[in-house]
């Protein structure tokens, strides 16, 4: 088995080469070459496909793209290679379940299958979206903590400290991690959640020596919580990075590596980027020893993850990973739509229908694509879920048609998404509950989505 040795071993031995010769010259050329090989075909009228040949073709094309071309080191310009033996064992190796969590918070994280009624796990927050205070940070993770379904925490970055802006690798970046852990096991316990798991365990901190720093027990962080660490697109990684992975497998907490190759990046389109984001997976399990993996790819423009195309690039990698292994995969889903919009609340459940009826978890959400301070709340993480367990055991064929539907919704906004309000605007922080606007919007979604077969509770 591969181990941290090992994959250090062949970041500094392996075949030098740089960066774009990497990108353009090998990965994106084999891309395509996978994918002509296999003959692998996108029909844009199904964005969840059943057909579990096209699956089964995405993943021997990842398997054998990822031999082909293997990883790139960044920090050594090597290529981390691996045979296909290497891949196929460590597939089979890869843990079947994990269990996260304290006390009555305790639970077994296990991989899912295609149309499995076993509801996913709900990893709910704000996708490593941004705040500005610590005030918006315990609402926040206080909201997250609250939701039945939640059955782990993805907290948010915190953005300043003392008032000044964190910047990276510095002090205010080891502090404003050190807060994260602080403030995320506060929130949990002031609403009677003391034993979940936080398992993005520090957005904010981006730098390896923040990471470090801030995994000290005293700050809150447990060997229940999980550690999540992102590789570079595509098949890229670091020896900040690694230095992370080295760090967490120290600890003996469970890693996961997250990802999120782009639609119309070097993988091309819609075909190629599925089989880029299963060869991801597999990467995650060798390089970063990873128990579960965690997939967010994204359309290069509008930098979400609900439109057809990715609809059908979650949908063939859930199915692809859920057919030929056991590897626990969650996949993250970005809306383009901001909070108290019906346009957020149909683009999450769309994803979250793809994902869960193809045999994965979910982490929820990414909203307004994360890009902007506290234009998030509990509303969007609390939908995703209860969408989920509604889904579960759900047919492709069914939720195909649900998702066509769905798209007919909010398809042509893409491009120009209404950013909805911020938090203090659509959610009452000291009723922790949203505000008379947005559960009007809430009501109208939920009786959309009851049309559309999809019952969810009445109330929220």
């Amino acid at each position: 088995m591969v181990q941290i040795l090992d994959v250090m071993e062949k970041a500094l031995e392996g075949t030098p080469m740089s960066e774009s010769d990497y990108q353009l010259r090998r990965f994106a050329p084999k891309v395509q070459e996978k994918v002509k090989e296999y003959g692998i075909e996108y029909n844009e009228k199904t964005p969840i496909p059943d057909d579990g040949s096209l699956a089964d073709d995405v993943f021997e094309a990842a398997i054998e793209l990822l031999a082909d071309v293997g990883a790139y080191c960044t920090s050594t310009a090597r290529v981390i290679s691996y045979s296909e033996e290497e891949i196929r064992r460590a597939i089979s190796e890869a843990p079947k379940e994990i269990e996260l969590g304290e006390g009555r918070d305790r639970r077994k994280l296990r991989g899912r299958k295609v149309g499995d009624k076993t509801p996913p796990w709900c990893l709910l927050g704000t996708g490593g979206g941004a705040c500005s205070s610590d005030k918006s940070f315990i609402t926040l993770v206080e909201g997250y903590a609250e939701i039945p379904e939640t059955n782990g925490i993805t907290t948010p970055a915190i953005t300043r400290v003392g008032g000044m802006r964190i910047r990276p690798a510095s002090p205010l970046e080891i502090l404003g991690a050190m807060r994260n852990a602080v403030l995320a096991r506060e929130a949990c316990n002031r609403v009677g959640r003391e034993g979940i798991p936080i398992m993005n365990s520090l957005s904010t901190a981006e730098s390896d020596i923040a990471f470090a720093a801030a995994l000290h027990p005293k700050f809150g962080m447990r060997r229940s919580d999980a550690y999540m660490i992102c590789c570079m697109d595509p098949l890229k990684t670091d020896f900040a990075r690694l230095n992370k992975v080295t760090t967490a497998l120290s600890l003996g907490g469970p890693i996961s590596m997250c990802m999120g190759p782009l639609l119309g990046g070097y993988a091309g389109g819609t075909e190629g980027t599925a089989v880029s984001n299963v060869a991801h997976h597999l990467m995650g399990i060798l390089t970063y020893q990873s128990s579960w993996i965690l997939p967010f790819p994204l359309h290069l423009r509008y930098v979400s993850s609900s439109c057809r195309e990715l609809l059908w690039v979650i949908s063939a990698t859930g199915q692809a990973i859920s057919r030929n292994s056991h590897i626990i995969s969650l996949n993250l889903n970005y809306t383009s739509a901001g909070p108290c919009t019906p346009m957020c609340l149909f683009e999450t459940s769309a994803s979250v229908i793809a994902a869960v009826s193809s045999g994965l978890s979910i982490e929820s959400v990414g909203v307004a694509s994360n890009r902007y301070e506290d234009r998030t709340t509990p509303v969007e993480p609390r939908i995703s879920a209860e969408v989920g367990h509604a889904v579960a055991g759900m047919k492709l064929s069914d939720a195909n048609a649900i998702a066509n539907k769905l798209l007919a919704k909010y398809e042509s906004k893409l491009a120009n998404p209404p950013l909805g309000k911020d938090l203090s605007e659509c959610w009452d922080a000291g009723r922790r509950r949203p505000t008379k606007e947005y559960t009007s919007v809430i009501r109208s979604y939920k009786k959309s989505m009851a049309n559309l077969g999809v019952e969810l509770k009445e109330e929220l």
